[in-house]
């Protein structure tokens, strides 16, 4: 594997390839990256991976410089999945001048769940992703769903610009209890870890809900959150939304069978968890 730290020197290495596979991550690698690995390897050749911790997408109480960085342990997990070339710009390779220009998403799907809890935290992850696309010029990039949101808004981004790259979305890989992989799970405690998978176990339980025929869904959203602070948690959403926009649907919508994907976001302890589950 190829570690490559400059604009310059990735473009002479990828210059003629046409089916370059891309997947842009921030480090700090678990199996649930690992696998986007080898289904950017099913779509495309070679494989490119990305570390960058982008300070864009940081708010003012979420610490950028206390983000893990496990560089040597990612390098040896990359290299065992064939990945070709790694990389790994600093800020001052992506960003040699303040970024000044940024690609803000519309209000209706950038300001909503994660965007009014995290403000600016969208506009930060496109900016960087059109950055790393400039840099890398894939074919396709694969993209996780458990990030359910910042997928569909990369993907219209990339629609809405033209961009020659194709978005592949990967199924959230989860624990063998449901608990959906995150860097951030290494911050919960052996108590907190093993309340973790509840809240997977609440979105089951809304979509079960739904499909034995009910539909008054901000009722059935009330119930969940009040359940999960019942048990200590501190929900910030929990959000039954249209999967085409992620938009509230109607309820003679829901009677007609539109597809629906629950959201969710919830603190445990000091560690904040977002999952969510397609119904």
């Amino acid at each position: 594997m190829k570690i490559i730290t400059s604009i310059e020197e990735l473009r002479d290495q990828l210059r003629g390839q046409l089916r370059t596979a891309f997947v842009p991550t921030m480090g700090n690698l678990h199996e649930g990256h690992l696998s986007l690995m080898r289904l950017a390897r099913r779509h495309g050749d070679p494989v490119v991976a990305s570390i960058f911790v982008n300070r864009l997408q940081f708010g003012p109480n979420e610490d950028f410089d206390k983000y893990p960085r496990t560089f040597e342990a990612d390098v040896e997990k990359l290299e065992k999945e064939g990945v070709y070339v790694l990389f790994a710009p600093t800020e001052k390779e992506l960003y040699p001048e303040p970024q000044e220009f940024r690609v803000r998403p519309p209000d209706g799907l950038g300001n909503m769940l994660e965007g009014e809890f995290r403000p600016g935290f969208f506009t930060g992850v496109t900016t960087v992703v059109l950055k790393l696309f400039s840099c890398v010029q894939p074919k396709v990039a694969v993209f996780g769903k458990k990030d359910y949101q910042q997928l569909m808004i990369v993907r219209q981004m990339t629609g809405q610009f033209a961009l020659p790259t194709e978005i592949i979305a990967a199924e959230t890989y989860r624990a063998d209890d449901g608990l959906a992989l995150s860097s951030r799970n290494g911050y919960l405690s052996s108590t907190e870890r093993a309340e973790a998978p509840v809240l997977y176990q609440q979105l089951s339980h809304i979509a079960q809900q739904i499909h034995q025929g009910r539909h008054d869904l901000p009722a059935l959203e009330q119930e969940v959150m009040q359940h999960l602070a019942q048990r200590g948690w501190k929900p910030d959403y929990i959000a039954i939304r249209k999967r085409a926009n992620l938009q509230t649907p109607a309820a003679d919508e829901v009677a007609a069978g539109e597809k629906l994907v629950v959201l969710a976001a919830a603190k445990l302890g000091a560690t904040r968890l977002i999952d969510n589950l397609e119904i």
